[in-house]
């Protein structure tokens, strides 16, 4: 297993080792100890969720209220998915920024988000099946978005995506702007103090 940083910080790309023969391919595509020595803090698991998707469906931009937020651990278990971290920290030096990784049933990658940074993946195929580990159970009066669209993100969805398939509630979503200015995100002292204390707990 190979973990890397990405240019977003407290974000990481999980890389498995694939061990395969005739009767197909065995891989460990989460391991807490190898991902507490690559972030240096602890990670509590406390739900998983499933969400199959259309090809061009975007999911995202979420995020949730630190603390205690939501770390994720995603994988792509069937097709291909564009994961997205967007850095949403207020004062964070990346703020504003993003990072992507391919999601898909060839490489078998992972990523991890740490709490308060932004999530958000376009499927990529018909039916993508994405797995995520997170750190919290879901409380719907501390959950957020941010439109994926919004142009001062910029995200960028690839050509054969196909048209974006958006819900309601993402659409609906503010953008960066103005998520910032009502006071909706978090900021990056207090992610920064709350990693501390799971640092403390390691």
């Amino acid at each position: 297993m190979q973990i890397r940083e990405l240019k977003i910080p407290d974000s990481y790309e999980i890389t498995p080792k694939q061990f395969g023969d005739e009767r197909g391919v065995f891989l460990e595509w989460y391991r807490f100890d190898r991902l507490e020595e690559a972030t240096g803090r602890s990670i509590e698991l406390a739900q998983s969720n499933t969400s199959v998707s259309k090809r061009g469906s975007v999911r995202g931009i979420h995020f949730a209220d630190v603390p205690p937020s939501q770390a994720k651990y995603v994988t792509a278990t069937h097709g291909a998915v564009l994961d997205y971290v967007i850095d949403i920290r207020v004062g964070s030096p990346t703020f504003g920024e993003w990072d992507s990784v391919l999601l898909d049933d060839t490489d078998r990658k992972a990523i991890f988000l740490s709490e308060g940074l932004g999530h958000c993946f376009v499927a990529l195929t018909e039916g993508a099946t994405v797995s995520y580990l997170v750190t919290d159970v879901y409380r719907p009066d501390r959950e957020h978005g941010i439109n994926p669209l919004d142009p001062e993100i910029g995200l960028v969805f690839p050509a054969d995506a196909g048209e974006p398939l958006l819900s309601a509630k993402d659409t609906d979503a503010p953008g960066l702007s103005e998520a910032t200015e009502s006071g909706l995100l978090p900021t990056w002292d207090a992610a920064r103090a709350y990693y501390e204390t799971l640092r403390k707990g390691n």
